[in-house]
């Protein structure tokens, strides 16, 4: 049992997330979507939102989809939604499988990475001061499956990792996309 009551299986290898109901979060919750796989439809976006647990009609969907800016664009397997950046950044971003860096996310570690250090399942990037928060938010606009989330300061990034073990791996990669060496 964990300390809120729910019986933990496998406690180290599953993470939990809680999506409150509001119009924010499914409108987050759509971006992230939409950028994390190739949604050819509103059927399957629904489907997609169902699958964690939110629920919405038809309606709803293509207002939301409205409000986002989110469009069908043409790709290499067919059309799929995508919806703009953030921040000014007018230019598209759809899903694909796998990994999807954040397209300034390496110049970002290249001009602001000063080190990274790990222990578990955790990665801490140091910046310059008052750096920490843009980094951060770089990466987490950054499709990478093994990081949870992060948490800034004014001149650390706390990286938390899916994987029990993971902080290492993490901290490496983003050394390599800085362009230092592999620390072991």
């Amino acid at each position: 049992m964990s300390k809120n009551g729910a019986s933990d299986t496998n406690e180290t290898s599953s993470v939990a997330n809680a999506i409150p109901g509001t119009k924010a979060a499914r409108h987050a919750l759509l971006i992230d979507i939409i950028r994390r796989n190739h949604v050819r439809s509103q059927t399957e976006l629904i489907e997609l939102l169902a699958g964690t647990g939110i629920a919405v009609t038809q309606a709803t969907l293509s207002r939301d989809l409205v409000e986002l800016g989110a469009i069908k664009v043409r790709t290499a397997e067919g059309s799929a939604y995508a919806v703009p950046g953030e921040g000014g950044d007018r230019s598209l971003e759809q899903g694909v499988k796998g990994h999807v860096l954040h397209a300034k996310l390496q110049r970002h570690l290249e001009e602001l990475l000063v080190s990274a250090t790990w222990s578990a399942n955790l990665a801490v990037l140091r910046t310059p001061p008052g750096a920490a928060q843009f980094l951060a938010s770089t990466i987490d606009h950054s499709v990478i499956p093994e990081i949870i989330g992060t948490i800034a300061g004014d001149d650390t990034v706390l990286i938390i990792s899916a994987d029990p073990q993971g902080g290492k791996d993490i901290a490496n990669q983003f050394i390599c996309l800085a362009g230092a060496e592999d620390k072991e």
